[in-house]
């Protein structure tokens, strides 16, 4: 499993064979197996199959054509809908309706969601995280009919893979594991760790393709802009105060 694990890569391009349900099955428990807060399971999955919702997904997903073309659209939920419900039936008064909850819900969505990568890629499948969820909750959240307390956090395509792409790029592992306590970076060791990043031929592509210095202002000032940034987190704020995370 170990060796499965170093040779993930995100698919984007599959073939149009059809997922079987019962390795669906296995792999979507799979997934509820992942760790849970207090085993309470605050997450659901929407599985969607159905070329049309998946059309009306797609410019959530900056209209990458995987959404349409992937045989499986998984959207992992952080989800309190549920919880609440089982509550208040049974005379417990809940409370959560607050951003820890919400945090709560979304590390469990999140766990569940890397449990389903392992399993579905262990079977042979392709996945590819899409990290625009959060970007549009609010416009997926009327497509997949969410009600208050469920709020969209992770996007998986899933197929067979039609493309065998390289292996992505990843920092040293003493960039990011710290034995201890956290020890902070020098210039020195910054320079160190990013230096086979910064030489990989993509990337100098990268720098070229967009009119930019370094491989830093690629991120800081064409993928992740700050204006971006604080755009979409107002617009998630909003989203969790309309779904009810939000309350003091």
């Amino acid at each position: 499993m170990t060796t499965n694990l170093n040779q993930h890569r995100s698919i984007r391009k599959y073939k149009d064979t059809p997922i079987s349900e019962e390795m669906l099955s296995e792999i979507l428990y799979a997934g509820t197996r992942a760790s849970t807060t207090g085993n309470m399971q605050v997450y659901s999955i929407i599985a969607t199959r159905d070329n049309e919702i998946k059309a009306e997904l797609s410019p959530c997903h900056f209209n990458q054509p995987m959404i349409k073309e992937a045989p499986l659209v998984l959207t992992f939920c952080a989800d309190f809908n549920r919880f609440n419900k089982w509550c208040q039936q049974n005379d417990a008064k809940p409370g959560y309706d607050n951003f820890l909850s919400f945090i709560t819900a979304a590390i469990d969505a999140l766990l569940v969601a890397q449990n389903v990568c392992i399993a579905a890629e262990n079977e042979g499948l392709g996945i590819c995280y899409l990290g625009t969820t959060i970007y549009t909750a609010e416009k997926i959240i009327e497509i997949l009919d969410l009600p208050p307390g469920v709020v969209p956090i992770t996007t998986l395509t899933l197929g067979y893979p039609d493309e065998a792409p390289p292996l992505t790029d990843r920092l040293p592992l003493d960039a990011v594991v710290h034995y201890e306590k956290y020890t902070d970076y020098s210039k020195e060791k910054i320079d160190e760790l990013y230096s086979e990043k910064e030489k990989l031929e993509s990337n100098k592509q990268f720098i070229e393709e967009n009119g930019v210095k370094n491989l830093a202002q690629v991120f800081t000032d064409v993928r992740y802009k700050k204006g971006d940034n604080v755009a979409f987190s107002n617009a998630l704020l909003e989203v969790l105060k309309k779904q009810g995370f939000m309350e003091q």
